[in-house]
């Protein structure tokens, strides 16, 4: 079935409009600033009467979790770290200019779970913090005085997850005051059932709150402008007179733009959709949304195809933390990995096993990213349930929550309801003795009635048909390589790992549309290879940027198989798949380390053999080393003697992929030759350093913006004397910082480190370090000082506008 239509980013303004200029129609007022915060348990900490003078002051996003000492005895799953609760307070104002309307407090999320009070009184909360909630304080909003909001947070039980998710108040909050009649939430829906070169109709169906039993003329006006801001489409109509629904969808009258510019990866245009509502000849609603015109298709025959061509899945599939500063989410430190993923010709990412933040989506659109979405990890209350009251009392609230916040983003492709569930009951949901199959089909119904545009999806654990998981003798009897149950009924199936077994289950199931929803890392480009490409959707490498939690043991923090450290420096293995991903011609050399590590993880082998790109080696010492090429063939030269010709080989397990044995280390150079046909077409040298002697700074924002959210990444090499990096230093360093802006992590890209990422202090790890610095509100000059042992201090002026 082909499905054309047109989805929208959601980016709601937080400019206010008014009809005469003066009277703001809706505020929506990001809250994330001047909270107080404290670990533990606090008696009455929802008081507004506590004396929280000694509360620690912050600005969100905020990691609790994070902050608190590794600890050995705790769950390497859940990141050797203790589980527990924090408090946050924030006072306010209100404003007199309120009254009359609806004031609400939008929560983007709370971790792992949470309970909110308004002066005193609980007013709601969240049992699966992934999903956000708006909370109605329009009666308990108090003029003639402060206002207290306290905020409880869990990190729940060590068995709710099977890897680190962070504490606290993890993503933003918003303070939205609109009109008692207004545009409900995540009320706005953008379809098209019909796109071309010349046109694309564009259906808008808008969800109006506050006219149940009403018989008001209001006219909903939607206007749609082009990437470069121009008008270039609108519709109009009123909405319908008394209803008795609560909140009332109503679907505009088509709209056509000419010569619609596609988004896409290469292009990933956005409009703009300024959707009014007006009574009585007044505005009192307004929201803008970004939106990306763009066709979606899958078949069995060609997998995906995006715009009409066709587009594999280039992926990773990764929990949701970032580095250094934990499970905070930080706009920057998202658009950054999405960079890096991009420059290594990444074209995909799946949310495993949650919804990730708003601004993780709205960054995926405008860089051109495809996004699963996933929503769960497991279905059941008994294993690995994220929440704090059972999973059948909460799925149908959260895939609402789920599906309208997110439908509207270009980036989203498919929808993925949970992960690894089918082979045990326990994992289903509901006891329907049909592995899953039931529960797959009720959340199905459910999606698609908000949002029918998308095919759906479950990522199915390593087993067979029947439960047969490797543990069982006959896992590997051909008669018995079947595809799970569940696997048959879903839109796309999706399967984690077991590559070579596809073709063996399209025996039994030729109509499956399939996608690897995570392949291992040490199995390299072999899952890639081992595709059949042309008529399968893609993949998505499990873990290949590190991690916390899911810990193979200490003193590891959490999963390191990656292609990148946790600081998104990249491992010589990252040159491989770029090599896979891209045409450009590459070479990239990896000398080995130490002898690759492996182990059974989740019915598959999974490791790492442990390589760097470094020539400061022992005196006397032979070595082996790879070449990672996609050209057709490697010379390796040391020094000036060649060491061989090599070709490239054709086995999906070897392709790319070159094999240098014992070659004999002597200071100097160490060169990879590329080819193809008898012309250089690459070539990657490595060079013997010298002792470190300084440090050079790179800093990566150039329009670090004065918002009081924006982040400053800079990273810190070792150099010698000819400024060449140096990957053996392993000094201490220290940071100084002045100006409007503050030091919120330092790291070096360890992750066995047992030091924290707070303070200033940091210890070079091959050479490299990291501090990160947040922007105030103000714009200004901001020094930065690093020091080192008997080195010349260093210091650099960075600018926040």
């Amino acid at each position: 079935m082909r499905i054309l239509f047109i989805i929208i980013g959601i980016c709601c303004a937080i400019s206010a409009f008014a009809q005469d200029g003066n009277d703001s129609v809706r505020i929506n007022q990001l809250f994330n600033f001047d909270w107080k915060f404290k670990a533990g348990e606090i008696s009455n900490a929802e008081d507004p009467k506590l004396d929280d003078r000694d509360w620690r002051k912050l600005d969100l996003p905020h990691d609790f979790q994070f902050e608190q000492p590794w600890d050995k005895s705790a769950s390497r799953g859940r990141g050797f770290k203790a589980m527990g609760a924090g408090w946050y307070r924030k006072t306010f104002n209100a404003d007199a200019a309120w009254k009359g309307k609806r004031v609400l407090l939008d929560f983007e999320g709370i971790m792992l779970t949470g309970n909110v009070w308004l002066n005193g009184r609980k007013i709601g909360g969240t049992d699966y913090g992934y999903l956000g909630f708006e909370l109605d304080i329009t009666d308990i909003i108090r003029y003639d005085t402060v206002n207290c909001v306290a905020v409880r947070a869990s990190t729940g039980e060590m068995g709710n997850s099977r890897w680190y998710t962070g504490g606290g108040l993890f993503r933003d909050v918003h303070l939205i005051v609109k009109d008692k009649i207004s545009i409900a939430r995540h009320g706005v829906f953008i379809t098209t059932p019909s796109i071309s070169s010349q046109n694309a109709v564009v259906n808008v169906q808008v969800e109006v709150a506050g006219i149940k039993n009403q018989q008001y003329e209001l006219q909903i006006n939607t206007r749609i402008f082009s990437p470069a801001g121009a008008l270039v489409a609108e519709t109009k109509m009123l909405a319908p007179q008394k209803s008795k629904l609560a909140e009332v969808e109503v679907q505009l009258p088509k709209i056509n733009i000419s010569n619609p510019q596609l988004w896409s990866c290469e292009t990933p245009n956005l409009y703009s959709a300024e959707v009014v509502l007006v009574l009585n000849g007044k505005v009192i609603d307004k929201i803008t949304e970004k939106f990306g015109i763009r066709t979606i298709e899958f078949s069995k025959e060609y997998g995906l195809k995006l715009n009409g061509r066709k587009v594999f899945l280039k992926g990773v599939a990764n929990h949701h933390d970032l580095g250094a500063v934990g499970a905070a989410a930080y706009e920057t430190s998202i658009a950054r990995m999405m960079d890096k993923l991009k420059a290594f010709g990444f074209n995909h990412i799946r949310t495993s096993h949650n919804p990730y933040s708003e601004s993780f989506l709205r960054l995926a659109d405008e860089k051109g990213i495809l996004v699963v979405d996933e929503l769960y990890d497991k279905w059941g209350s008994t294993v690995a349930w994220a929440g704090s009251a059972p999973w059948n009392d909460l799925w149908y609230k959260n895939t609402k929550e789920w599906i309208k916040r997110d439908r509207n983003h270009p980036s989203v492709i498919m929808w993925s309801f949970g992960n690894e569930l089918q082979f045990q009951e326990e994992r289903w949901g509901f006891p329907t003795s049909d592995w899953g199959v039931t529960t797959y089909r009720i959340l199905d119904v459910v999606a698609k009635r908000y949002d029918p545009t998308r095919k759906t999806t479950v990522a199915m654990y390593p087993a067979r048909a029947g439960g047969i998981v490797k543990a069982d003798r006959d896992f590997n009897i051909e008669d018995n390589i079947v595809p799970p149950e569940l696997s048959i009924v879903t839109d796309v199936a999706s399967f984690n790992y077991c590559w070579n077994d596809y073709q063996n289950y399209l025996k039994h199931a030729p109509d499956l549309i399939i996608y690897q929803s995570e392949a291992v890392t040490n199995e390299l480009a072999a899952p890639y290879f081992g595709m059949d490409r042309d008529k399968m959707v893609g993949l998505a490498y499990w873990g290949a940027i590190e991690y916390w939690g899911e810990s193979s043991g200490w003193p590891r923090k959490g999963w390191n198989y990656s292609f990148f450290n946790h600081s998104l420096e990249p491992n010589p293995q990252a040159y491989l798949i770029k090599s896979i991903f891209n045409d450009e011609p590459l070479v990239h050399i990896g000398i080995v380390d130490s002898e690759a590590e492996s182990r059974l993880w989740n019915d598959v082998v999974v490791g790492r053999n442990y390589i760097s790109s470094h020539w400061n080696r022992e005196a006397g010492k032979k070595y082996d080393i790879y070449t990672y090429s996609n050209a057709d063939e490697v010379e390796l030269v040391v020094n000036g003697k060649s060491m061989g010709v090599r070709q490239n080989s054709a086995d999906v397990k070897k392709r790319n992929i070159v094999f240098w044995k014992d070659i004999p280390f002597a200071p100097g150079k160490i060169t990879a030759i590329a080819r193809r046909g008898d012309k250089e077409v690459a070539r990657h040298e490595l060079e013997t350093t010298g002792e470190f002697i300084g440090l050079v700074l790179e800093t990566e924002n150039s329009a670090w913006k004065a918002d009081g959210m924006d982040l400053q990444y800079v990273k810190v090499y070792a150099v010698d004397s000819k400024g060449r990096k140096v990957p053996t230093a392993a000094e201490e360093i220290a940071f100084e910082l002045s100006g409007p802006a503050r030091l919120i992590a330092v790291d070096n890209g360890n992750h066995s480190s047992d030091s924290l990422f707070g303070g200033n202090k940091t210890v070079l790890h091959k050479g490299f370090a990291m501090a990160i610095l947040r922007s105030e509100k103000i714009a200004g000059t901001v020094k930065l000082k690093v020091t080192a042992a008997e080195l010349k201090q260093l210091e650099e002026t960075l600018i926040v506008k």
